[in-house]
């Protein structure tokens, strides 16, 4: 199995809880920046995680097992939706989720740079809203994650600070809307 490839079947076997601090670029077609934003992740499996935007805006993004939530701190509205079996080709629910990566993704490439073990997927056809995927692993976890979307646009996240199987609980990815927040969706 190339090394890219085993990096990231390794931490799907072996990697319960994984928390970082992260750094996102958004580039357009032509790579000029975009935006920026900088935060803090943890998943754990099954099918939780939290992504929470620190800078240049306050968001959070948790999926509870059941359910995502959107929750725009400027805007005060949180948007949710059910978590549904397609969601398993998402960038974030390939880390979190449950099902083998392969149901969901092709592996189209697999390469060493930079001291990093790459690898990259591509989504079945089907529910996924970006083109592909591409995962550097240093010392065997994601240091690195880029997405190509259907406008070319990229999206780069450096992952630094990582620590796993930290036994994060439960209640760390459940979510209860502020007083005074519009909710959209979900029972309310």
């Amino acid at each position: 199995m190339a090394p890219g490839t085993a990096a990231l079947e390794l931490f799907l076997d072996e990697v319960q809880t994984f928390t970082a601090e992260f750094e996102q670029e958004l580039r357009s077609s032509d790579q000029r920046v975009l935006e920026t934003a900088a935060g803090t992740l943890s998943l754990k499996r099954p099918n939780r995680f939290l992504w929470s935007y620190e800078a240049p805006i306050e968001q959070l993004v948790i999926a509870d097992g059941e359910q995502l939530w959107m929750y725009d701190v400027d805007l005060a509205q949180v948007t949710v939706t059910p978590l549904e079996p397609g969601d398993a080709a998402s960038p974030a629910m390939l880390l979190s989720g449950e099902q083998n990566v392969r149901d969901s993704f092709d592996i189209v490439d697999d390469f060493a740079l930079d001291g990093q073990d790459w690898v990259r997927l591509s989504p079945k056809p089907g529910g996924a809203d970006f083109r592909s995927v591409l995962i550097g692993f240093r010392d065997g976890l994601p240091a690195e994650l880029e997405l190509v979307d259907g406008l070319d646009q990229t999206t780069s996240i450096v992952f630094s600070e990582i620590a796993v199987n930290t036994g994060l609980s439960d209640s760390v990815f459940e979510f209860e809307p502020p007083a005074g927040v519009d909710v959209i969706g979900g029972e309310g």
